[in-house]
């Protein structure tokens, strides 16, 4: 069975799909996206995912590319046409198709949207639950309204690289003054030595995540402590548990950084606790 992608009003096998070369997505990076997960045949935070999602596009005066409600039908759609149950969605929107020129083109041009869906097998992520995954840290050279899920991913596509080089799964940006600031398609946690969750405040210089909203949610519910404060490298590598965050893995416990061992080097028993819980507290929406 082919896969199938939703591009600009037509549902189209995935090996044809294609956009403009004008598209300014391609060109500019001028575009923002969303990635949610699928689980067990639910919709894992949509409605969130769509609020972010609107979030972004009106940060970057883009227009909605169709009502919430007609997207909504679009991706449930796509989903039950690529047959998935567990897996995610993929959504981009960028300004349209226009001359190439910086400035942004005529009022009434249509913005382009693609979805694309696919299944994932849970028992990859779940044996890196098991394992716990390695990272690195990295200066963060990336411009400063990384708040927008924008499609302009090069340094993040270039950390993501350099871990993978050295046998990480996933590089940490820190900042000018030695500060965690998030993973290169994740956000970081620690739970620190007072046994308190931890994560960088997401009102600048990170990108506000929904499975780290949720997640806070989900620390409420089992009595866990949760506070939004800076906190630096050395205090990452002390902590007793450090922890990544993402639609599509929910939570990963990070058991060494750049080398050197996180704790007993073994995943920790809070990002377990959150992980067996999450689903029971974030929004289901069936396809």
């Amino acid at each position: 069975m082919p896969r199938i992608a939703y591009v600009n009003g037509r549902y189209v096998k995935h090996s044809d799909a294609m956009v403009h070369v004008e598209d300014r997505g391609f060109q500019f990076a001028d575009g923002v996206y969303e990635v949610c997960e699928v689980r067990h045949g639910f919709i894992v935070d949509l409605t969130r995912h769509l609020d972010r999602l609107g979030r972004s596009l009106g940060e970057l005066q883009i227009a909605w590319p169709m009502s919430r409600g007609a997207l909504t039908n679009v991706i449930r759609e796509t989903l039950r046409r690529n047959h998935v149950h567990n897996g995610l969605f993929y959504l981009q929107v960028t300004r349209g198709v226009a001359r190439r020129d910086h400035v942004f083109p005529a009022a009434g041009t249509r913005p382009s949207i693609v979805v694309t869906a696919k299944s994932t097998d849970p028992s990859v992520i779940a044996a890196k639950n098991a394992k716990g995954i390695k990272a690195i840290t990295v200066p963060d050279n990336r411009w400063d309204r990384v708040d927008i899920k924008t499609v302009g991913l090069l340094p993040n596509a270039l950390a993501r690289q350099k871990a993978k080089e050295e046998g990480a799964q996933e590089a940490i940006f820190i900042d000018t003054d030695g500060m965690v600031k998030e993973g290169a398609a994740t956000n970081v946690w620690i739970v620190d030595t007072q046994g308190t969750l931890v994560t960088r405040p997401s009102e600048h210089g990170i990108l506000r995540g929904i499975t780290r909203t949720t997640l806070i949610d989900v620390a409420g519910t089992l009595g866990l402590p949760v506070t939004e404060r800076f906190f630096s490298v050395e205090e990452m590598m002390n902590a007793r548990e450090v922890f990544i965050t993402a639609a599509t893995s929910i939570c990963f416990p990070v058991v060494s950084i750049d080398g050197r061992t996180i704790a007993n080097g073994h995943p920790g028993t809070v990002s377990q606790n959150i992980r067996e819980a999450f689903f029971d507290v974030a929004e289901k929406t069936a396809i």
